[in-house]
């Protein structure tokens, strides 16, 4: 086991970074690579309470530029009594390491940070340029994070041919999933009318919910695809349901309810909210409908460098590796527009749940990966 990840991932699981908090461990990333002789820039977007804390450090100017992306940012510990110790207090029981971002995605942040001291100081002249760039607003708006950053380093001049971003993407057993591509988001918000009244007297009255409920029904049964290539099938999740009405004696004037649809490349959003508002008309003719995506399916072409960085994988941890784009939206979305990107990390079982945790002999394995990557990429092969 490298001895100096267990001390960096402390220090990082210290810091209460909740989205979009986070400065002080971009800080304290910053200074670290600024000690390996990186040049870094610590960049803040937006204003006040939105402001968000992004990183870009280069070391070299070698091509290729090889990128470790990620975020410092967390979800919220939520119910902290139920966590076997303080959720930002790093817990260690037998291989087991507790605390929120261990494996969203602060474990990741440790190994290839570790990664890159050990290969600098082991390779006197690397054939290569390494950097890192990292947002502490990945798991909410992601309005001024990566997406800003990659504008501002790219009209800095700065340009990334592979990145690696570390997200949680295994399933089972570390190195078992590659991610390539991401499914698109929309979310919906759907407000069904009725005619507000007393529970005695339905008669005078019109009961949205019953409507909704078959509206739903309908949505939560449609069939939108079977999947692609390399999608999984599109699939339609409730989120909220909520008439506002505090009382148990009055039929409600409206329902209203929010639903996701995770989908694949045979939608675009607009399409999905046709079909959405067809399902919805067959039901009821007075209601609004509002949509918003994040997030639109991409895949990318299954280049020689994903392929040499799946051999690597496999070789370590092995095992061979699924090729796929499951799972939820990630920054990836903004990246590929930019540079070949691969998605690599840990299990994803405990992510943003109570008591999140990873195994020391995972970040070790891990650590391995990003290592092999540096030396696979600096030796040209």
């Amino acid at each position: 086991m490298n001895h100096d990840i267990l001390p960096i991932l402390e220090t990082l699981i210290g810091f209460k970074s909740v989205t979009p908090r986070g400065k002080d461990a971009i800080e304290f990333i910053a200074n670290f690579l600024s000690n390996l002789g990186f040049k870094s820039e610590v960049k803040c977007f937006g204003q006040g309470a939105d402001e968000v804390a992004n990183l870009y450090a280069v070391f070299g100017n070698a091509t290729p530029n090889i990128c470790f992306a990620g975020h410092v940012d967390v979800v919220p510990p939520m119910n902290e009594h139920l966590w076997h110790a303080n959720p930002f207090k790093m817990l260690i029981e037998d291989d087991i390491i507790y605390g929120r971002g261990t494996v969203d995605m602060k474990g990741a942040l440790a190994c290839s940070l570790v990664a890159v001291a050990q290969f600098l100081k082991n390779t006197s002249n690397p054939n290569i340029s390494i950097s890192f760039l990292l947002t502490s607003d990945e798991e909410g708006d992601a309005v001024y994070g990566t997406k800003k950053m990659l504008e501002y380093i790219a009209s800095q001049g700065h340009k990334i041919d592979f990145c690696i971003l570390g997200e949680p993407t295994s399933q089972f057993k570390i190195g078992d999933t590659i991610k390539i591509g991401r499914r698109g988001s929309v979310n919906f918000d759907l407000t069904v009318k009725g005619k507000q009244g007393h529970v005695a007297y339905p008669e005078k009255a019109i009961n949205p919910i019953p409507v909704m409920a078959r509206i739903l029904s309908a949505l939560t049964d449609k069939k939108f695809d079977s999947g692609s290539e390399y999608f999984q099938k599109s699939n339609l999740e409730i989120t909220s349901v909520d008439t506002g009405n505090p009382t148990s004696n009055i039929i409600p004037e409206s329902v209203r309810a929010k639903f996701n649809i995770r989908f694949n490349d045979n939608h675009t959003a607009k399409d999905l909210n046709a079909m959405v508002m067809q399902i919805i008309s067959k039901h009821c003719e007075d209601y609004d409908l509002k949509y918003t995506s994040s997030a639109a399916p991409f895949i990318q072409k299954y280049s020689p460098r994903m392929q040499k960085f799946t051999k690597l994988v496999q070789e370590v941890c092995k095992l061979s590796p699924n090729i796929e784009t499951s799972g939820g939206t990630s920054d990836a979305r903004f990246i590929h527009s930019y540079c070949e990107i691969v998605e690599f990390g840990l299990n994803n079982n405990s992510a943003h749940q109570i008591n999140e945790h990873t195994k020391i002999s995972d970040l070790q394995t891990l650590y391995n990966v990003y290592y092999g990557c540096l030396a696979l990429y600096a030796s040209g092969e």
